[in-house]
């Protein structure tokens, strides 16, 4: 039953939009996954999407996207996805799973509509660059 399932808190791990530029020296925003952990995070899985729900309660939402990262080793990086600014908009959502040990961990990690701003970055450890994250 639901409450033999065991709740693993997962610790340590965040997700981070960075505004970076390209090799073209455009600016253009990206989002991480921070292993800020000592153990590698193996099969990691990650499904995004965007919604929001206005006043007059008609939902806007965007395409769900998957994708299979692999592994990330401890204290590294992987890029998830390029991001453009008309979905800031939105509630951004990365529902982020893992195995550590031979569990399966699992998160949800929100960036709520409006919130991917300047006044809002912070330095992201291990990157090293201007962002917001969320742990």
């Amino acid at each position: 039953m639901k409450k033999d399932i065991e709740q693993l808190k997962v610790e340590n791990v965040a997700v981070a939009v960075v505004k970076e530029k390209n090799e073209e020296g455009e600016y253009i925003w990206n989002v991480y996954l921070v292993n800020q952990r000592k153990e590698t995070l193996q099969n990691v899985l990650i499904s995004s999407k965007g919604y929001v729900t206005d006043l007059k309660g008609n939902e806007t939402k965007t395409s769900v996207l998957r994708h299979v990262i692999g592994n990330v080793e401890a204290n590294e990086y992987a890029k998830i996805e390029p991001i453009i600014e008309d979905v800031f908009a939105l509630n951004n959502e990365y529902w982020l799973s893992f195995f550590l040990d031979d569990k399966m961990y699992d998160k949800k990690y929100i960036f709520l509509a409006e919130t991917i701003k300047k006044e809002n970055f912070t330095t992201i450890p291990i990157l090293n660059k201007q962002g917001v994250m969320i742990k």
